[in-house]
């Protein structure tokens, strides 16, 4: 199916990508997700297909050697991947918030020295934000570095770290200042790469979201070169991270698009094929009322997540944008899924069908990039705030 028929903004270039993306999904993704997904393996050679595909510079300026993709583009680029598998989308999506912060506030020598090693994948990481008592609440984490010559030396501890294990650089949010008020004032975020005094803890078992590694990681006297911490100016880190988790919030809503994609799918073709008190279950209102409940869900949450990305690709704010997409998309997958579960009966608890695994990745959206009760508070306060008496 040309991508070009279905979107008629894209151009011929964006709708040659999402061909390409289609055909790899189609013929390296979906054979095998089931089976790397039940067996919690980290997909190596699907990582090197990314690679030549460019996913790990997917949204990097092309003067950098990325593919310099719209949020628009990329979300749709997320949305078939985790159509068919969410797993991988994490892998790309981590790092690339990674280098969005490079690229959008680090100096000129630092994009020139990391986006083109990160756009091919050369080098692979993610961000380290939360930590063991503090999630949703950054302001809170106790992971600090402190300036000693030409270096600066971190301390503290990251948990459920997207590519921890198999990732080697990490863009770490830390405090420089423990005492400024208000704490995010005293933030920053460096680049770390694996090395001494930089370990890698255990690799967390997870219910759903398998095969990609989360992990633990420790930081004990991890000696950093000053010229790593980005722009190069402290206490700007928390900015830093927040912006690129626009980035973030549009991809987990791109992904609870596909997912909630699949499940209805599913869902649609199996209620065809099912047969009950001698029709198919679709001609049954029960299942006629779940059908259309998903199919108006998806569309909106489509809609959603176009609006965020192309307010992002203007370079405005988006974060109301971002979360209303990623709050209303990661729903609409958790509802999705449970209704394809539903609708398939007793056959959703098999494993011989993607309906179990969709219901089980879903929960994490809703969880990750700021969970969704965050995103509602942050929905009302940019209301009140854009529309005041």
């Amino acid at each position: 199916m040309a991508a070009n028929t279905q979107d008629p903004m894209l151009n011929d270039e964006e709708a040659q990508i999402l061909d390409s993306i289609d055909r790899w999904v189609d013929g390296e993704v979906k054979p095998i997700a089931r089976r790397f997904d039940q067996a919690d393996e980290y997909p190596h050679e699907l990582v090197e297909q990314m690679k030549d595909l460019g996913l790990f510079g997917a949204t990097i300026a092309p003067e950098y050697g990325g593919l310099g993709l719209s949020a628009s583009v990329y979300s749709k680029v997320v949305a078939r991947i985790a159509e068919a598998w969410m797993a991988p989308t994490g892998i790309f999506n981590s790092h690339l918030i990674m280098a969005a912060a490079v690229q959008r506030h680090g100096t000129e020598a630092q994009k020139t020295h990391w986006l083109p090693k990160f756009a091919s994948g050369e080098i692979r990481g993610g961000i380290g934000l939360t930590e063991p008592n503090a999630g949703t609440d950054l302001q809170g984490i106790r992971t600090v570095a402190r300036r000693d010559g030409d270096h600066y030396v971190l301390d503290g501890t990251k948990t459920w770290i997207t590519n921890g294990v198999h990732g080697t650089c990490f863009a770490i949010l830390v405090k420089t200042d423990p005492e400024a008020q208000p704490a995010h004032r005293g933030m920053s975020l460096f680049l770390v790469e694996k090395g001494e005094g930089f370990t890698v803890g255990k690799k967390l078992k997870k219910l759903g979201y398998r095969a990609i590694d989360s992990a633990e990681l420790v930081f004990e006297h991890c000696r950093v070169p000053a010229d790593r911490l980005i722009s190069e100016a402290e206490g700007r880190g928390f900015q830093h991270a927040v912006g690129g988790l626009e980035l973030g919030r549009i991809n987990v809503a791109a992904r609870g698009v596909g997912l909630a994609t699949a499940a209805f799918k599913d869902a649609l073709r199996y209620s065809q094929e099912r047969k009950a008190f001698g029709k198919p279950i679709c001609k049954h209102q029960a299942i006629q009322l779940k059908l259309a409940d998903m199919a108006t869900r998806l569309e909106a949450s489509k809609l959603l997540v176009e609006q965020a990305a192309r307010k992002y690709d203007t370079g405005e704010r988006c974060d109301l944008e971002a979360g209303m997409a990623k709050l209303h998309a990661s729903e609409t997958a958790v509802a999705n899924s449970l209704d394809a579960m539903r609708i398939f009966g007793g056959y959703s608890y098999s494993t011989e069908y993607d309906v179990e695994r969709y219901y089980r990745d879903s929960p994490l959206m809703c969880i990750g990039e700021g969970t969704n009760e965050m995103q509602r508070i942050i929905i009302s306060r940019q209301l009140v705030e854009r529309h005041p008496l």
